[in-house]
């Protein structure tokens, strides 16, 4: 194992802001505007992740993952936006290109799915850019199932995502 997986809490938010910068400007370059990626600041992302951090709403969560050298990504979520029972949502889940394909990503998934399953969900839900492809892989290389494209605004203009569910959320518990 050459990554362990913890709660994250405030004192990572300057890491975490650091991950998340760098994933999108990794991640989305060519699918999202390179103004708006250039823009990505990590202090008011700092400030935002300590926040959260700080004052999580019920059955969030938030799990980091690091290595010897510091953290490399990390997953978030809690119950699902669209308030459905018993259904739990990741809203990020973000490595950095370095730490991908060594099975840290399936690791987190599954992680925080024990999380969310300890706390009542039975389902799972994640959502990901239309042509973010490899994204699309790792989802369904997990068994998620994909909705149809939907329409979204986003940075730059109008997006379009593509929901990855997991009816049953225990199968996504073994790591």
């Amino acid at each position: 194992m050459t990554h362990v997986i913890f709660p994250a809490g405030p004192d990572d938010a300057e890491d975490l802001a650091r991950i998340h910068v760098a994933s999108w400007r990794e991640t989305y370059r060519g699918l999202l505007p390179d103004s708006y990626l250039a823009r990505l600041s990590p202090g008011v992302h700092a400030r935002r992740f300590r926040l959260s951090l700080l004052r999580p709403g019920e059955h969030e969560a938030t799990l980091a993952a690091a290595d010897r050298q510091g953290l490399v990504g990390y997953v978030a979520g809690g119950p699902s936006r669209a308030r459905r029972l018993g259904e739990a949502e990741i809203t990020t889940l973000y490595l950095l290109k370095t730490a991908q394909g060594q099975g840290t990503g399936r690791r987190l998934v599954s992680s925080i799915a024990r999380v969310f399953a300890a706390n009542g969900a039975s389902s799972l839900l994640i959502s990901v850019l239309r042509d973010n492809i490899p994204a699309r892989g790792f989802y369904e290389h997990l068994g998620g199932e994909p909705e149809a494209p939907r329409r979204e605004p986003g940075p730059g203009g109008v997006t379009y995502e593509v929901s990855y569910r997991w009816p049953d959320i225990r199968t996504l518990l073994a790591d």
